[in-house]
């Protein structure tokens, strides 16, 4: 299965545009969320992906609730929305959960706490092989350039129980295009210049 997958698009519809042509190449597409910025423009981001016709997957950013997305996603039919749930596309099981994790200092974000995060991470099923998030694992692909790391605990623990062969999240700005191992799991900041995957 060859994947694109992208991160943080952020309202940027040119680059919309070019995800969209560049996706006629894939089997699959995962949005690891911020399509809008600030929860402004996340209707015109997802209708600029619309017409992409390959199964899509995607999960909220902080910066557009998981209603919202679901929401704006019925605009995109092939587009698929997971929030602390799976998906099995062609036998391979994905996972998906959004949102800033931690969470953020920002009053307008969305985000979940540690008891959410843990709640939901528990619902991962044994035999998922690609997970997809919004925010990184701690000290995996989120570091500043103050150098501080961002990321979380709970995603880092359930990433080393469950060893899934594949991580995707965004987020970190400052981490586009890092790739890190956790054990034999590859975890990648995507950024929204999109990239490819197989699986």
């Amino acid at each position: 299965m060859r994947i694109l997958a992208f991160s943080d698009l952020h309202r940027d519809l040119d680059q919309a545009a070019q995800l969209t042509e560049m996706a006629t190449d894939a089997d699959l597409v995962i949005g690891a969320g911020d399509f809008a910025s600030v929860h402004e423009g996340l209707g015109s981001t997802i209708k600029a992906l619309s017409s992409i016709a390959a199964p899509a997957l995607l999960v909220p950013g902080n910066n557009e609730t998981r209603d919202d997305l679901r929401d704006a996603a019925t605009a995109w039919p092939s587009a698929q929305v997971l929030h602390g749930d799976s998906a099995e596309i062609d036998g391979i099981t994905f996972f998906g959960l959004g949102g800033g994790i931690p969470t953020t200092p920002w009053d307008w974000s969305f985000d979940l706490d540690k008891d959410e995060t843990s709640t939901k991470l528990a619902q991962m099923p044994e035999q998922t092989k690609v997970v997809i998030l919004h925010s990184p694992p701690l000290n995996s692909c989120d570091a500043t350039t103050a150098g501080q790391h961002l990321g979380s605990p709970e995603l880092r623990t359930a990433i080393e129980q469950n060893q899934p062969s594949l991580v995707v999240c965004g987020h970190i700005h400052e981490s586009w295009g890092v790739r890190d191992m956790i054990g034999g799991t590859e975890v990648v900041n995507l950024g929204p210049a999109g990239t490819f995957f197989e699986i």
